[in-house]
Order: structure tokens, then C-alpha cells, then sequence
């Protein structure tokens, strides 16, 4: 059936722009036919008419309209080339990370042995805990009560799981909450983190230091690695590795640490391990054999803890002139570096933090100390090698000089008397070395450039380059130095404190025990060296041999010269005490001024057989007075003990 439309249709009225429809009965298409022809020709008779039937968007809108569209079209293709094309590989790798991941299995560390093959560190294993923050739940209230559970087992707080977390940069990788869980808790974790998200227990190994408290300093420990420390070179460890933090286990690490093994795993929604694709072993990091002597090193310990009894701070260095290895260093007092395997607490590291004598700091190394009179034998080798004095030259002491309004005193009131060289390391004379280092009236001495030449020729002002971290350079004050630092001439008075080893000059003790080897040697600087050997992981041993810094910058004679006046010092000097011994020693005693009211700085350095010197010691006591009191006795114990041990122990 059609469909109509019934309409009355009136003509408009002049000037009208409408039409009234009504009551003419016309089919739908002729009725839209009629209406159009009726515009079309009221248009036509009419130019003025407005014509109703026209686009409404111009030509400029549409051709915006089509810019946007294209523009749209562009971009939505661009970032799905990106995504797809550019980034695909990464979101690809991102998406297997949530179903297959790769498992390391950790490199066992390599030890240390001492000379005779003492085993000084282990590794222990044992249980970890690890929570791998990607996985954890995203909802707050869930990620909670994952965090408490744990917590009740572990010991922890939530709030210290918390804050590990939050303070976590690296979402995928997991990382150590516990370290060192008992045997118990490990199986109530194990049977809980089944069904928690984001927690695994894991076996790890850390470090036990077997040799005392006397390695600590020389051994260091290892720690957790930090993020500063992962972003700067690090970047082949994983986050839950341990690292050498000090000590030889930070100086040797990339021996040590070895390399790790890989597992390629599939793990469920939990990021539980559910099947193992694939494996590759880990290789084991290189064992070190160093050159200390471990019964030594303990009675040195030993030595220092019975006669100083916790009082004062002292520093124990024996070295073997004939190579530069190490025998013996220790740091008084120290600490227990068993204390920081597996993370120290906050109440413990307090107590190591707030110790006035800073067992933490290694003086044999980092601390920087006047040198007192020990500096004077490197002072006589080089008057000598500049034909400055000879060894029949002689000064007569009568207490001291005076320079203008400036008195400089001998440590002897009303002065020696006629001094040699031989006497005036013996005895300590200071006006004898006022001469040599600075010259007096018509005697002409070496002067501040060639008195800082021989110092740096013998290892002073720069690092000797020890197999240890924060080595320091100590300080050899120059002309050009005070100008600029403390805006002051040089004076004859500096010149003169340079010469007994006061005034700005710094040394450490390692510098005073390696220029005392220099003597005993014959004139040779060695490099120092704590390891002698290591043993690669397949079985290879390397020797490292000895290293020459300089040698024969002073001659054969002048270094003998320096040598008797050494043995001088012994039979009739400051350090007679030593002159009781089964072997010939060779010394020289020093005591250093450093502060107006506090004790001086007590010092010993010398070398034993003095025919064939293998032994050379240098004793520090900080604030420990008279070097001939109290380092010169401990030096004895020393000597004492070494040269009497049975054959072999």
C-alpha cells in the first residue's frame, strides 16, 4: 500500500519566504520532488529569495576537518610503529619477564690464605630472604598483609620491610630483606611463600673471617651492593651481590668475586619457579695467598693489647726489605669484621662510630703523622749525597741555635757537644740536622728544594701504591705551598723544622716504614705488596713478583753510613733497650710535637739482622710521649718473639 500525505497547499503570499502546506493528498517522492521544484523556481523568479536547501560546513572547514583527520591517522600509525617496530623487542622481552626469567647462581667468593697456608676467611650458606617488588600485589591492603605475614616470621618490623622497599629503584630485580635465617624460620618461610607473590627464600653464601680481630682492617669485609655503587661501574653484578667494601676484598674484588651461573626459568603468577629451561655453571673467583704471617700478625696484636690495655690508638707495620711484602700490619685498636657479614646494626655501628680512638680508621695507611726525628736518617743520606757533610763532619751542639729573636732548642739541655753524623742520628741531636737541613752562619745546609727532592726520592708526598683502598700521600710543604695556602714567606725557621721532621711536614707509616727499607735494602724503594700469589680458579698458580719504585739514588756508601749510625742508635742511642737482643737491630726513635696540649707522637722504625736485614718494623702510638719509652719496647717484644720462634713455627 502507498503511503500519502494529505496537505492544504496555499499560495504564498507576496513577499513570504514560506509555504503553507495543508490537505493535498501527494505521494512521499513526488511530495519532495514538488517542495524541491517549488524552491528551485521561486529561486529562479526571485534572485533576492534565500535558498533553505544549501551546505552547511564551508569549504574551509572541511578541508580542516580533513587535516585533523589525516593528522590523527598519522600519529595513531606512528605509535604503533614505535610500539610495535622500535620498542617491540623491549615490550616483548617485558611481557616473558612475567612467565620466563633468569635465576643466577652465585659465584663462590674466593679466600684468603696467609703465608704458611692458614685459611684466613669461608664462605658460609645459608638462607636469604627476597621479595621482588614487580610482584607483589598491587593493592595496598593485599601488598600489607603479604608484608606482615613475613614480618611475623623474620623478626622484622613491616615498617623496616616497608622502607627497604620503598627506598628499592629497580622494581624487577629482587632484593635481600634477611640474610643469615635460621634453620627454622627458613622452613615456616618456605612453606608460607608458596602462596605469597613477590617472596622467595633463597640459599646464599656470605663471609666468615677466621683470623681475629687483628685482620680486620687488612681483610675489610664485603656488603650488600648500593645503588650508587651498581649505577656507577658495576653494572654486571646483580642487586642482591655482595662487594668488597674495604680492605683487600675491595682492592681484589674482580678476582674474587668470580662469575655467576644462569638459570632460565618459568614461573608461574606468584613468580614461583615452576620449570628450569636452561643452566650454565658459575665459576668460583681466584684465591689469594698473601705475605703476612698469620702467628705474627695475632702477636703483634697481642703485643699491642697487653701494653697500651685499650688506652691509645697504635699502628704496627713490618715489611721485608729485601722485596717490599708485607709481613704484618696491624691497626690498634680494631673490630670485629664478622660484625658487618651480614649487616651490622644500627646499635653496634654506634658504638664502633662513637669510639674516640675510630677503630674503623686504618692508620697504617690513611693516617698522617709529623715523622719526629725518624725522618732525620733520610735527611743525613742526603747531606751526605750532596756532599753537604761527610761522615767525619762535625757541629758542636751547645743546646741549641738562635736566629735573631728565634731560638731552636736540642731536645738536651746545654747541647752534645762535638757531633759526627753517626752521633747525631744516635743521639737525635737536633743542631747537628738545624745545619745540615738549613745551614748556620758560614755553614751551608741543604735547603728547603733540595731537602723536599730527597724526601719525595725516598716515598714521601705520594702513595707507595699498596694492594689496599685510601692509601694517602702524606705532605711535603714547599715554598710555593705556604704562599699560596697560608700567605707567608718561607722562614729558615720552616726550613729548620723540616730538618727534624716537625713544622707542616705529614708522613704516614707505611712511608716510614718503606724509607727505613731503602736503608736496609742498600738503597732500593720497593713497591708494598699484601699478596703474593694468586690461585686461579682452574688450578694455576701466579707469583706476583717484587715491583721497584727507585733504586740507587743514593750510593752504596752513603746508605752504609746511615747504617752504622742506625746500629749507634741501639748500642749507645735511644734505643739501647734493643741492644739486650739475640740478633743484631738497627734503629732510630722519634718523638713528634703535634699539638700544644697533648701528648707527642711516640715512634720506632728500624731493621733486624742489621748484617742481613729480612726484617724491617715501624711502630706508631698515638700520643704515647717518648718514642724510646714506649714504641722502642714494644718493638723489642716484637723482635723478641720473631727471632726466637722455633724453626718453621
Amino acid at each position: 500500500m502507498k503511503n500519502y500525505h494529505q496537505a492544504n497547499i496555499q499560495q504564498p503570499a507576496k513577499n513570504k519566504d514560506f509555504f503553507i502546506v495543508e490537505n493535498i493528498n501527494i505521494g512521499r517522492k513526488d511530495s519532495l520532488n514538488w517542495v524541491e521544484d517549488s524552491f528551485n523556481s521561486e529561486s529562479r523568479d526571485d534572485p533576492d529569495r534565500k535558498q533553505f536547501l544549501s551546505l552547511s560546513l564551508g569549504e574551509k572547514k572541511i578541508k580542516f576537518f580533513l587535516i585533523f583527520l589525516m593528522l590523527g591517522i598519522m600519529i595513531l600509525l606512528g605509535k604503533s610503529f614505535y610500539l610495535q617496530i622500535i620498542r617491540g623487542h623491549s615490550y616483548f622481552a617485558l611481557a616473558e619477564d612475567n612467565r620466563i626469567r633468569t635465576k643466577y647462581v652465585k659465584a663462590q667468593r674466593g679466600i684468603f690464605y696467609d703465608a704458611s697456608g692458614e685459611v684466613l676467611v669461608r664462605n658460609i650458606s645459608g638462607f636469604s630472604l627476597f621479595i621482588t617488588p614487580s610482584d607483589l600485589p598491587r593493592d595496598n591492603r593485599e601488598r600489607q598483609a603479604v608484608i606482615e605475614q613475613i614480618s611475623s616470621i623474620i623478626g622484622l618490623s613491616s615498617q623496616e620491610i616497608i622502607d627497604k622497599l620503598s627506598d628499592y629503584r629497580y622494581f624487577f630485580q629482587p632484593i635481600a630483606i634477611e640474610t643469615g635465617i635460621d634453620y627454622q624460620r627458613a622452613m615456616a618461610l618456605k612453606i608460607v611463600s608458596a602462596d605469597l607473590p613477590g617472596i622467595t627464600l633463597e640459599v646464599d653464601t656470605w663471609r666468615q673471617y677466621l683470623g681475629g680481630n687483628s685482620f680486620s682492617h687488612l681483610l675489610g669485609y664485603v656488603g650488600k651492593i648500593s645503588p650508587e655503587e651498581y649505577e656507577s661501574d658495576k653494572t654486571d653484578y646483580l642487586l642482591s651481590d655482595n662487594i668488597g667494601k674495604t680492605g683487600l676484598e675491595k682492592s681484589y674484588e674482580e678476582l674474587l668475586r668470580g662469575e655467576h651461573g644462569k638459570k632460565l626459568i618459568e614461573v608461574d603468577a606468584l613468580g614461583q619457579e615452576k620449570k628450569v629451561i636452561s643452566r650454565t655453571d658459575f665459576s668460583p673467583g681466584d684465591d689469594l695467598v698473601l705475605a703476612i704471617d698469620a702467628k705474627l700478625q695475632r702477636k703483634v696484636y697481642e703485643i699491642l693489647d697487653d701494653k697500651l690495655k685499650n688506652q691509645k690508638a697504635a699502628v704496627v707495620i713490618i715489611s721485608n726489605p729485601k722485596n717490599g711484602e708485607i709481613l704484618s700490619l696491624v691497626d690498634y685498636p680494631n673490630y670485629d669484621n664478622n660484625l658487618f657479614a651480614l649487616g651490622i646494626d644500627l646499635e653496634s655501628y654506634k658504638k664502633l662510630i662513637d669510639d674516640p680512638r675510630n677503630p674503623l680508621f686504618m692508620r697504617s695507611i690513611s693516617g698522617e703523622y709529623p715523622s719526629g726525628s725518624t725522618v732525620k736518617i733520610v735527611i743525613a743520606a742526603a747531606a751526605l749525597e750532596e756532599n753537604i757533610v761527610t761522615k767525619n763532619t762535625t757541629v758542636n751542639s751547645t743546646g741549641g741555635i738562635s736566629v735573631g729573636q728565634w731560638f731552636f732548642p736540642d731536645w738536651k739541655g746545654g747541647g752534645h757537644g762535638v757531633t759526627n753524623i753517626i752521633k747525631a742520628i744516635a743521639q737525635s741531636v737536633n743542631t747537628y740536622f738545624y745545619y745540615i737541613g738549613g745551614g748556620y752562619g758560614d755553614f751551608k745546609g741543604l735547603g728547603v728544594e733540595l731537602l723536599g727532592k730527597y724526601m719525595k726520592l725516598f716515598g714521601l708526598g705520594q702513595k707507595l701504591g699498596i694492594d689496599l683502598p685510601d692509601e694517602k700521600d702524606g705532605f711535603v710543604p714547599t715554598q710555593k705551598w705556604k704562599n699560596e695556602v697560608k700567605k707567608e714567606p718561607w722562614y729558615i725557621g720552616d726550613t729548620y723544622h723540616l730538618s727534624i721532621g716537625q713544622g707542616d711536614l705529614l708522613v704516614t707509616p707505611l712511608q716510614v716504614n718503606f724509607y727505613t727499607n731503602v736503608i736496609a735494602s742498600g738503597g732500593t724503594l720497593y713497591k708494598p705488596k699484601l699478596v703474593k700469589e694468586v690461585i686461579h680458579n682452574d688450578g694455576e698458580r701466579e707469583i706476583l713478583m717484587p715491583e721497584v719504585i727507585r733504586k740507587d739514588f743514593i750510593s752504596a756508601q752513603n746508605i752504609n753510613i746511615v747504617r752504622e749510625a742506625m746500629r749507634e742508635t741501639v748500642i749507645s742511642g735511644s734505643a739501647r733497650s734493643l741492644n739486650y737482643l739475640p740478633i743484631k737491630v738497627a734503629g732510630k726513635t722519634g718523638t713528634a710535637q703535634w699539638h700544644s696540649t697533648k701528648e707527642n707522637h711516640a715512634w720506632f722504625t728500624g731493621f733486624a739482622p742489621y748484617d742481613n736485614p729480612n726484617f724491617t718494623i715501624t711502630v706508631l702510638v698515638e700520643e704515647g710521649g717518648e718514642g724510646s719509652s714506649i714504641a722502642t719496647p714494644i718493638a723489642r717484644e716484637i723482635l723478641t718473639y720473631w727471632f726466637n720462634r722455633p724453626a718453621g713455627g
